[in-house]
């Protein structure tokens, strides 16, 4: 099974993405944390996303999609992946179609988790002082959702025209969700 999961910031997509991770046994894949680590085990890749970050730019998609693909090509993403946080805009869509078709691996489904702004306010607040974090005040999670509005959100548009596109409810208890995303996975043949 191929995801792409979909939401605002805060909306539960990192917790949602381990939950399935271990019900499908197939590996979470978060953009960010491919970055991080090839910049730590100092990669080729890594070593210029790492010479970017450092002239505090951001790393071009070409960095990312080469990260994904050596991710891709792994053994254990072969039966299926949870892609977290990538794409973001329509260009990465079609990047990422590129490369997947390519890799003989297409999306199988995009599961967006819609929760209304203000409760993401309130779960990121809740975030922010459980875990000590300056990054998540009030103003800056509405700036992230305005940003996420105008430029994340009509990656769903994008799969929902190739009719790969669930809208999920994110609010609930954790395993609530779950259960609405497992109920949303396309079933596969015997």
């Amino acid at each position: 099974m191929r995801i792409v999961l979909l939401g605002a910031p805060g909306s539960g997509k990192g917790t949602q993405a381990g939950l399935l991770k271990a019900e499908l046994n197939i590996p979470h894949i978060s953009t960010g944390d491919l970055l991080r680590a090839a910049v730590k085990a100092g990669t080729p890749l890594g070593l210029k996303a790492k010479a970017v970050m450092d002239a505090g730019q951001l790393v071009s998609d070409e960095i990312v999609l080469g990260m994904l693909e050596e991710r891709l090509s792994q053994p254990d993403a072969r039966a299926g992946f949870i892609l977290d946080g990538y794409p973001r805009n329509l260009a990465q869509c079609e990047a990422l179609q590129k490369l997947l078709d390519r890799l003989g691996q297409p999306v199988d489904v995009a599961l967006q988790l819609v929760v209304p702004n203000e409760l993401i306010v309130e779960r990121l607040a809740g975030r922010a002082a459980a875990e000590n974090r300056k990054d998540d005040t009030p103003e800056t999670v509405r700036e992230r959702l305005r940003v996420y509005a105008e430029q994340t959100a009509p990656v769903a548009g994008y799969y929902e025209r190739q009719g790969r596109l669930s809208v999920l409810d994110g609010v609930g208890e954790m395993r609530e969700v779950q259960q609405r995303i497992l109920s949303a996975l396309p079933r596969r043949a015997a």
